[in-house]
């Protein structure tokens, strides 16, 4: 298999060799939690959270350091604030490539998120909407370059959940369709500020597009689902919240928000939810959507059985 390409077969933690070695252990609780209906009910809810705190990991250590470099960075120090932002976002990439906790193809997709954020901020900031009041060196026009690692915290996200949750679909539209849709949706974000703003047309369309669509996801054992839509919607919410945070730590500021701090208005929360759109159509540009299957639940079950059996045996 091509390095840095995932195996369908096998298990998340195979997948990353860092969490390979917590495999025995985590299948010993399993089986504990097997045990009785409330702790089987509490170690999936568990497990869930953890995946999801693994899928986001870049994401929270970009959204930590906007924190941490608003109250603690030092305003006079030579290194301007989005610089070292810049620097930081590419050793922690640097870093989670090195140590395996990113693969090659997720790198990939994480830097074509990089681009076509980039594009759209220097465009944005230069139509006036929104702002970085801050220096930086390392900047296109009105940008500094860490932005592009904001975007590309999603790409990584939507990767690293692909794999953690093993993704499946039912009634998925065909993938032109919704590259048409995402395309329709990236230039109006550019083409409304001298055209008609097709917002509500480009909701109603993906609407009728992913209608029928549900996403299928594994925690453990067996299969969880939810519609699409409602996915992308949690999704969007959660970035809407990591946008405040963005604004609050003055990275970037809304013409509203010059004089006093206030939050990001609800509008947003629309904008990247079709943000979402645009998002899901580059990964399953690398990640072909498939349709949900006994198989992988089999391999699951005989992984555990497997691992509890031997304990040295190889996570695969």
């Amino acid at each position: 298999m091509e390095p840095g390409f995932f195996d369908p077969r096998a298990s998340a933690a195979a997948q990353w060799a860092s969490l390979a070695r917590f495999a025995i252990a985590e299948a010993r609780l399993a089986r504990w939690a097997s045990q009785r209906p409330l702790r089987r009910l509490t170690y999936e809810f568990l497990r869930f959270g953890v995946k999801q705190a693994w899928s986001c990991l870049f994401g929270f250590l970009m959204v930590g350091l906007l924190i941490a470099t608003h109250f603690f960075y030092p305003r006079e120090f030579f290194l301007a604030r989005y610089d070292f932002l810049f620097l930081a976002a590419l050793a922690i990439q640097a870093l989670l490539l090195a140590t395996r906790f990113e693969s090659l193809q997720e790198a990939k997709v994480i830097l074509l998120f990089h681009l076509v954020g980039t594009a759209m901020e220097v465009f944005k900031t230069a139509v006036g909407s929104w702002i970085y009041p801050d220096p930086a060196f390392f900047r296109i026009g009105g940008v500094p370059l860490f932005t592009g690692f904001m975007y590309a915290a999603i790409g990584s996200y939507m990767m690293r959940a692909w794999v953690a949750f093993d993704f499946r679909f039912i009634r998925h539209p065909p993938i032109w369709m919704v590259a048409a849709l995402a395309a329709a949706i990236y230039a109006n974000f550019f083409l409304h500020h001298y055209l008609w703003d097709l917002r509500i047309a480009l909701f109603a369309a993906t609407a009728a597009l992913f209608a029928r669509t549900w996403i299928y996801y594994r925690v453990h054992h067996s299969w969880r689902s939810m519609p699409l839509l409602l996915a992308a919607l949690l999704a969007a919410s959660f970035i809407f919240l990591a946008e405040n945070v963005g604004t609050f730590t003055r990275t970037w500021l809304y013409p509203s928000q010059l004089a006093v701090w206030a939050p990001v208005g609800a509008a947003k929360l629309g904008s990247w939810f079709l943000l979402q759109i645009v998002s899901y159509a580059l990964v399953i540009a690398v990640k072909q959507p498939r349709e949900p299957d006994a198989e992988p639940l089999e391999l699951s079950r005989e992984r555990h059985r497997r691992r509890l059996a031997d304990h040295s045996a190889p996570v695969s």
